[in-house]
């Protein structure tokens, strides 16, 4: 496996537009506002357990139903592609359960973090870089989720409602791009398992 600092910027940028930690803000200022608890620490555990499982058990899974990488990631860029137009666009995803109490697992954890959009990411950027470059992207991001979630309020502050709505549709825009990108360049790989007279 060979360290890359591009890989790990790549896999580090598109990461942080799926988990969108900045747009996450507003979540999080509601559900404490409503009386809910979050513990940085331990969503900051979670997530990264949930993750790092699904980076290394989520490969030997695919193949238990006989799908490849490539076939996964061109999937996956699907669901990257749907969730840069939602932040472009500015549709919210996740509204909140309406539960009082500790919100640290559901909704932070999980959807928010450790959600579909980010395992999905993680298997498909699989098929672009190596799995180190991937897990130090990753352990990355959580470390920033944590500095976030212990400095919500100050981060709301500094960047205002604007600058935060401008810097999610930014990361949109960049999702899209990386989007497109690996369904042309997974497309390719597939077309040639299965039709590689064409490529004779």
């Amino acid at each position: 496996m060979d360290f890359s600092i591009i890989e790990i910027a790549s896999a580090f940028m598109v990461l942080f537009a799926v988990i969108d930690p900045i747009g996450a803000i507003p979540i999080i200022l509601d559900l404490k506002a409503k009386g809910n608890k979050i513990e940085s620490e331990k969503v900051a555990f979670l997530s990264f357990g949930i993750l790092l499982a699904f980076l290394i058990l989520g490969e030997p899974l695919l193949g238990v139903f006989g799908v490849d990488i490539a076939s996964f990631a061109i999937a996956g860029s699907f669901v990257l592609f749907i969730l840069g137009m939602e932040m472009v666009l500015e549709i919210e995803i996740f509204k909140g359960t309406g539960m009082s109490g500790s919100s640290s697992i559901v909704p932070i954890t999980f959807p928010l973090i450790a959600g579909a959009g980010s395992i999905t990411t993680l298997l498909s950027l699989k098929a672009e870089y190596t799995s180190l470059n991937i897990g130090i992207a990753m352990t990355l991001n959580i470390v920033v989720v944590y500095i976030i979630l212990k400095m919500t309020r100050r981060i709301e502050k500094f960047f205002g409602q604007t600058g935060i709505m401008i810097l999610r549709k930014t990361f949109g825009i960049i999702l899209l791009a990386i989007a497109i990108r690996l369904f042309m360049s997974n497309l390719a790989v597939s077309l040639q398992s299965f039709f590689p007279e064409l490529f004779i």
